[in-house]
This record gives C-alpha cells, structure tokens and sequence, in this order.
C-alpha cells in the first residue's frame, strides 16, 4: 500500500525583518499575501516549549477571548501550526514602546501621564471585565500601534496572563512578572488576582512621573522587603511638582490589602483620571501646557542614571564571576595570598567613567 503524502497548506503569510527575540520564540514582522496587510507573528519552537505548551495555549486562549475587544489592546488575528513551529499573528504595533516615546518628545507633562494611565486604567478595567489579569503590566509591554503622534497606546504580551474561573473561585499563586512591578501578594504566594494589575499601574505612575520606580534598592532581597512593606517615598527634588492627586493615586494602587486597593473601574473615578475632574480643575486654575512643569529632563535624567548604573553594576558582577571562577581554576586565593581586587563601589566607579 502506498504511503499518502501528507497534505500541505499554502501559507497565508510572509515574514519579514526580526522584531524581537526571546527564550522560545521570535516574533517577525509578517504580510498577509492577499491583502497585503502587515502583522507581527510570534514564531514559537515546539522542542524549545516541550513540556511548557500549557503557557503557549493558556496565550491563545486569553487573545482569543478579548481580541478585537478594545483599541488598547492588542489583538489575536490568526494562530496556526507546522510540524516544528507554532505561530500566533498579531497586530503590528510598529509605533515602539511607551517610553522611548517619551524620550523622544520636545516635552513632556503630568497631563500627558494621565493620558497615558487612564487608557492602560481603561484597558484593564476590560480586562477584568473579562476574568483576565495581566499579571506583566509595566512600560516595556505599553506599544503604539503606529509612529503617529495620534496613535492607539496598547497593552502587549499576554504570556504571563490568566483567565480566572470566578465560578470556582479559582486563586492564581504561581510568581511570576517583573521583580520592580509585582504586588506584595505575589511575592508572599498567598494568592492573587485582579488587584495586582492595579499595583503594577500605581508603579508604572510613579515611574512616568519621576523617571525611576518606587521600591528601587541595590539588591532583589531589599528590593522585595520594600515591596512587602509598600516602602516609598515622594522625593522632594523630583515630585514638588507634582500634583497631590497624582500622590494620592499613586498611593490608591500600592495598598497593601488586595482588598482596599482600588479596582479599575474605581481608578478611572478618581480625580487625577476623570475627565470632567480634570476639566474642571483646568478651568478653575487657568491652566495650561505652557504653565504645567516639564517633567521631561528629570525624567529622562534619572532614567539613563539608572540605566547606566544598572549596566555598571552587571558589567562588576559579571567581571567578579570570571574573576572568581579563574581564581578557583588556578588554585588561587585572592585573601591569603593578598592579591588587590577593587572593592564593588570603586569597580562601579571605573565602569561609570567609562561607560
């Protein structure tokens, strides 16, 4: 009996330049051959997700639930598969990310800042709406969906996302998201949900109104304590400025209790947000762009300050990981035999001047 070729189907799509890369997958810029319509398509490899394929379908699943749903959020438009390759196509958000926006305009206000919270506040709220918490919401995942100025700002990367079964009750306690943007829940494991997309917004308010995030330290441990302990301040240097409705949005969403903190729909509420609040408060103050601070130099300054020290601090760590392994190679001990080796501060100092 002969063997049956197996049945090929025409692919819809051609790819193009590398977008991005990551640990299991790349994601491509792709045209559809009909309509001539560009999207991004994340090219996953099976042998790289084996035994992790439950993420890849738990991605589809949340996409496919919210997509074409709101226009701040990305959308799932076709997912499909090969023998050696899984591909989800998306929108194209070739606009960059939310951030080096920022860096890019010739200025830059606190009103803009509330632009910005209250569309991720809105998409959120959708979100929720939906029983999905994002559970990775910070600047990097904010992309516009083209170059121009008008442009939708849209919530991206779902991979860390979950559907919530309200009906069962169901509690996520599974770490994940980014170290300097969890909630306090997240890191003691005791169960979470919605709320934590809330703390995450409260960060990501802070660091668009002073360039830097609030649980900042030099080490994960001390970084984590601050978390537990919802311990920041408003430097006086960045945030005189700043408006006490901002402060006390920000503080809102890094309450502690999940329960206390305040929900999406509760956030577009608050005066900082609301639209009509904000009207009204222009109004009454005569303001406008022209009398509003720029917050831009402070922002851009104490990011790439960190930036920089982030990238020094790696490069010490990384050269004291060499040097300590090539001391245990070469039988060496740096104390007893009273080698120098420069102190981290002074390392970093050197890496500093010239970086």
């Amino acid at each position: 009996m002969a063997t049956r070729a197996p049945v090929t189907v025409p692919c819809k799509y051609k790819t193009g330049k590398v977008l991005g890369n990551g640990s299991y997958a790349v994601v491509k810029e792709a045209v559809h051959i009909e309509t001539g319509q560009y999207y991004a398509v994340k090219v996953i490899n099976k042998q790289h997700m084996e035994g992790r394929e439950h993420m890849i379908r738990n991605e589809i699943n949340v996409l496919q639930k919210i997509s074409q749903g709101h226009q701040n959020i990305l959308s799932l438009v076709d997912h499909f598969e090969t023998l050696n390759n899984l591909y989800l196509v998306t929108d194209l958000a070739s606009g960059g990310e939310l951030f080096d926006r920022i860096c890019e305009k010739g200025s830059y206000f606190e009103s803009d800042a509330v632009n910005i919270i209250r569309t991720v506040c809105d998409a959120a709220a959708y979100l929720h709406d939906h029983d999905i918490v994002h559970r990775d919401l910070k600047p990097e995942n904010l992309l516009f969906r083209t170059p121009d100025e008008d442009a939708d700002l849209l919530i991206a990367d779902f991979g860390l996302s979950r559907i919530i079964d309200s009906e069962k009750f169901h509690i996520l306690k599974t770490t994940c998201g980014t170290p300097g943007y969890m909630a306090p829940e997240i890191l003691t494991k005791k169960g979470h949900g919605k709320p934590v997309d809330m703390w995450s917004i409260g960060v990501i308010a802070y660091f668009l109104l002073c360039g830097y995030v609030p649980f900042e330290r030099e080490n994960n441990i001390q970084e984590m304590n601050a978390i537990l302990r919802a311990d920041y301040t408003f430097d006086e240097e960045y945030w005189a400025g700043i408006s006490e409705q901002a402060k006390d949005f920000i503080r809102c969403c890094l309450t502690l209790s999940p329960e206390r903190r305040i929900t999406a729909h509760q956030a577009l509420k608050h005066p900082w947000l609301d639209n009509s609040a904000a009207k009204t408060k222009a109004s009454n103050e005569n303001a406008s762009p022209e009398q509003q601070q720029d917050l831009l130099p402070n922002v851009r300054k104490n990011f790439n300050a960190r930036r920089t020290f982030k990238k020094a601090v790696d490069l010490v760590r990384l050269s004291n990981h060499l040097r300590q392994k090539h001391s245990i190679s070469m039988g060496d001990n740096y104390k007893s035999k009273g080698n120098q080796v420069r102190p981290v501060s002074e390392s970093i100092e050197e890496v500093l001047k010239t970086d």
